[in-house]
């Protein structure tokens, strides 16, 4: 096939379908797709888990000629469309999808892992605390633990934690 009428176009996925979507349609040889994910920590009732979500909910991208590919893609399993405005299917740029694989990639995927520093606040994914917010007093890393400072009861205690139980504060953009 000739690459020169071969194109990225963004395709619009079924809410939280981009996997089933992108697994789709890679198993057709003229589609190339790029779902690019990121996995992070999140709060949740038993504590702080590992998620991974697509980095542009509801979007992918997937490269094909549209004249002899775009029914293909446009009905495959996990797809609700291909952006279009009108009726023309806006093309991203072969510079822009190098630019998010060097960022994610071979993977497809960026881990991000919250940074905590000294004075930082946080808020508590597990254990007793679970939920409180607290502020980071002094690293431990070869322990992978934390101290942090907890008010409680109308006192401020100085209490150690799993480094993995602490959660950026729900303002911080990491945060769920």
């Amino acid at each position: 096939m000739d690459e020169t009428s071969r194109h990225w176009f963004c395709i619009r996925s079924r809410p939280k379908q981009e996997h089933i979507a992108a697994a789709y349609l890679r198993q057709w040889e003229d589609v190339e797709v790029f779902c690019p994910r990121i996995r992070f920590r999140r709060a949740t009732r038993s504590g702080a888990a590992w998620v991974t979500e697509a980095l542009f909910p509801g979007y992918f991208f997937a490269r094909f000629e549209p004249r002899a590919s775009l029914c293909l893609v446009r009905s495959g399993r996990g797809v609700s469309g291909i952006v279009r405005f009108g009726t023309k299917y806006p093309l991203v740029a072969e510079a822009t999808i190098a630019q998010l694989r060097e960022s994610v990639g071979r993977e497809e995927m960026e881990t991000v892992s919250p940074v905590l520093e000294i004075g930082d606040g946080a808020m508590i994914a597990g254990g007793a605390f679970h939920g409180l917010q607290c502020v980071v007093h002094r690293l431990l890393p070869a322990r992978q633990r934390v101290a942090v400072l907890l008010e409680m009861l109308g006192q401020t205690m100085l209490v150690e934690l799993n480094l993995r139980d602490l959660l950026p504060p729900r303002n911080h953009p990491l945060a769920a």
